[in-house]
């Protein structure tokens, strides 16, 4: 017996669906609109959801793209029409839709779709975090249009950025589609040709180079030239330059070269933080969806709040605090109070990231009025009056100054 949401406007193909899957044994849910489908979704997963395409308050091709980006389309979802045009199938397939249905339905057509998609593994999968549907800040938005620019190539492929960047996020981003991603440092323990079969066709993936000894750069180096007779790519992902590599981590300076063959800088999360709010709905939607936590969402004011924090542990501190979040607030609804309480228990974003005192002047006073504004900003929670009142300066420059930093303006509203 399965859990199957049907969603359509008519409340004849409504009763008639019910009616046919009730007596093969399912449980059904009935919604009239987008929005009753939204709050049937929040309170538990379906096995199952039958989506009209037609609707008046939202169609079901945005109601799709919704769930894909909220991290919500882990259940298999058939869409339903009378006049939708191949292109529109086309579409809701590329979406993350499992088949169609064109209205009137047949019953045959009907149960063979219906049990075919129950036995789909989506059914069943755990959501995964992805930074595809993402890309609101330009610094994301770029880094993922070098991505796709590069994920046809063959040549091995170094990653950039801050620790705590979650590197494997971005890597995960070259995989072609249905190939598979291996990776971890661990991995390196397996034979040569049994990893790379592991990953043929898709990508191996090294998430710290910094931390590799001697043994398992050899190992690298064993399979570097093995990787093209699998189609196997190897990523790999450093928080520190490749100079630094050799001369503080004792990394052969031969093998470095050829992992940075293509080497590629990822933005920090400071630098896409239009994207955390979408980023923080998604890793708290993969908990609910495990069933790790309860039913939880993020009210407007918390999202700003994250937004808002310059998050110098990148993309784990967010992570973190989102678990923390999930399991620790007691609403269904987080709120502002809960984000300041968990960002308070680890310590004050006052706490500045070191600014390098070996760049010229004009970077490093950049770089520490960068972190000075962030800081302000996630103290402030985005308001821009306090802001400026805190830094002296008056609103129109502050907001050029910001602009000029590529930091998010906060709220205009104050008066």
């Amino acid at each position: 017996m399965a859990q199957i949401l049907v969603v359509d406007d008519e409340v004849g193909i409504r009763e008639l669906l019910s009616e046919i899957l009730a007596d093969e044994g399912h449980q059904v849910a009935l919604a009239e609109s987008a929005a009753d489908a939204r709050r049937l979704r929040e309170r538990g997963r379906p096995d199952l959801v039958l989506l009209d395409i037609w609707m008046p308050d939202t169609d079901g091709i945005t109601l799709l793209k919704e769930w894909a980006a909220s991290g919500q389309l882990t259940m298999p979802v058939v869409m339903m029409s009378g006049h939708a045009t191949i292109e529109t199938a086309v579409e809701a397939t590329r979406i993350g839709a499992l088949d169609f249905l064109e209205k009137p339905i047949a019953l045959q057509r009907l149960l063979t779709t219906v049990k075919r998609a129950l036995r789909h593994p989506e059914s069943t999968a755990a959501p995964q975090v992805s930074l595809a549907p993402l890309g609101r800040s330009g610094a994301l938005a770029d880094a993922k249009k070098r991505l796709a620019q590069v994920a046809q190539l063959a040549a091995p492929l170094l990653l950039r950025g801050e620790r705590g960047m979650r590197a494997e996020l971005f890597a995960r981003l070259l995989v072609p589609l249905g190939a598979p991603f291996v990776a971890g440092a661990e991995t390196l323990a397996e034979a040569p040709s049994d990893l790379l079969a592991k990953a043929a066709g898709g990508v191996l993936f090294l998430p710290d180079l910094s931390r590799l000894e001697r043994a398992e750069q050899r190992h690298i180096e064993f399979l570097l030239p093995r990787a093209d007779k699998y189609k196997a790519r190897i990523v790999s992902f450093s928080p520190v330059d490749p100079r630094a590599l050799v001369e503080k981590h004792d990394f052969d300076p031969d093998l470095c070269l050829r992992l940075a063959e293509l080497t590629l800088k990822l933005p920090a999360v400071r630098e896409f933080a239009e994207d955390v709010p979408d980023l923080a709905s998604l890793m708290l939607a993969q908990l609910v969806e495990a069933r790790l936590c309860p039913p939880r969402r993020l009210a407007i004011a918390a999202l700003n709040a994250l937004r808002h924090y310059p998050w110098p542990g990148n993309l784990a501190e967010l992570e973190s605090v989102v678990k923390d979040l999930a399991f620790t607030s007691l609403e269904d609804e987080v709120q502002l109070q809960d984000v300041e309480r968990v960002i308070a228990a680890r310590g004050s974003p006052g706490t500045l990231p070191e600014v390098a005192l070996d760049r010229p002047y004009r970077e490093a006073r950049e770089a520490f009025e960068r972190v000075y504004f962030e800081n302000l900003l996630a103290r402030e929670h985005g308001s821009m009056s306090r802001v400026a009142e805190r830094s002296g300066l008056e609103r129109t420059h502050l907001y050029r100054k910001l602009k000029a930093l590529g930091l998010p303006v906060g709220r205009r509203e104050e008066s």
